[in-house]
């Protein structure tokens, strides 16, 4: 390593646990990074200046306005560009000795194995389903540690699958969501800070994973409140089993919950059906708007140390803003003997009951 490399990562070669050795084995590593969006930019900007030798970046989306709200690693004069194209720009401007491979796809089941082949890690920084399991899949063929991530409003989680034995996607989430229970930034909104938050721990548990130093998120799901300031720690257990009844996935839940329309839930009110109404969001959402005939709100997170407090013989309706939370509330409540075939999800939450059934209630 020449001497102005050795300067540039003075930092890294003092710490014992990366030296010398470590910096070379970062300099002749493959990282490849689906998406050069939110979470993509602080990851490819610190995984170059970590001096990675080859990051091969996988994006078919051009740079829009909207984006740079929290996509940092774009600039105004990148609207309208190819994503990759800008990133191979940037990247080239911090180091230009690493080589960037920019490809202009999206990844999906077809193609996935021969985007993906080669890496020696896989970044995650999609905010679609189905290319989440393409790359899952195909790292799992490959024999490849993928870091995972994703984010919602203010509400963050992270871990690292297929690394030595562990855990993989669909051992947490085994099957894709129906679109109304998944929506998409644009529908619910991001705070981008956390983008940067997420992305840079991806970027942290490649560069563990590629030194093999510390304890990975392996088998671990990290959530991060941005809110509270919060942070919980999952075990995953193997075949989409939780490590104990008392977790609920945040924000993102991937399972099908049984769910009632914002029409069926207006008839069973007109007709005066005798129903339970359970919102599930922050007690900041509630002083902003809730629907009327609302009997009890607790956060999602606190649902299993309250369940004493919730009827045993009524049907339970749960509603937050977009269906997402309360469709993990619906799947625990319904793995309870007490609960179960009596707890309905309300699609879309109150933002789709706003536009569909009542407008007086403020969208937010």
């Amino acid at each position: 390593m020449r001497k102005e490399r050795l300067e540039r990562y003075s930092r890294h070669l003092v710490l014992d646990e990366v030296g010398l050795n470590g910096q070379l084995r970062l300099s002749n590593s493959v990282v490849t990074i689906v998406g050069a969006g939110g979470l993509g930019s602080p990851a490819l900007l610190y995984l170059a200046a970590a001096g990675i030798g080859k990051i091969r970046v996988i994006d078919d989306d051009v740079v829009d306005e909207s984006n740079l709200q929290r996509q940092v690693i774009h600039s105004e004069a990148d609207v309208g560009c190819s994503k990759v194209k800008s990133v191979q720009r940037r990247l080239s401007a911090l180091d230009s000795e690493i080589v960037i491979e920019p490809i202009e796809e999206r990844v999906c089941p077809e193609n996935a194995e021969r985007l993906l082949s080669g890496s020696d890690v896989v970044i995650d920084g999609t905010d679609s389903f189905e290319a989440r399991y393409s790359i899952n899949d195909a790292c799992k063929i490959l024999g490849i540690p993928w870091v995972f991530a994703s984010v919602l409003r203010f509400e963050g989680q992270v871990s690292v699958f297929n690394y030595v034995n562990g855990p993989n996607y669909r051992d947490l989430f085994p099957d894709s969501p129906p679109p109304e229970l998944a929506p998409s930034c644009a529908d619910a909104g991001v705070l981008g800070a956390i983008t940067g938050i997420l992305g840079s721990i991806q970027a942290a548990e490649a560069i563990k994973i590629l030194l093999g130093i510390g304890k990975t998120l392996s088998g671990r799901l990290l959530i991060l409140d941005a809110m509270t300031m919060e942070t919980r720690i999952l075990k995953i257990r193997f075949q989409g089993k939780k490590e104990s009844k008392d977790v609920l996935e945040l924000g993102l839940s991937n399972s099908i919950s049984p769910s009632i329309q914002p029409t069926q839930l207006k008839s069973m009110m007109d007709n005066e059906v005798e129903l339970f109404l359970l919102d599930v969001r922050r007690s900041d959402e509630e002083s902003i708007a809730s629907i009327e005939g609302t009997d009890l709100r607790i956060e999602h997170f606190n649902i299993p140390g309250e369940v004493d407090r919730l009827p045993l013989s009524v049907p339970i309706i749960v509603y937050c803003h977009s269906g997402v939370r309360s469709a993990s509330v619906v799947k625990y409540l319904g793995s309870l003997p007490a609960f179960e075939s009596r707890v309905s999800n309300l699609i879309g939450g109150i933002d789709l009951w706003s536009r569909e059934i009542d407008p007086n209630i403020p969208r937010y």
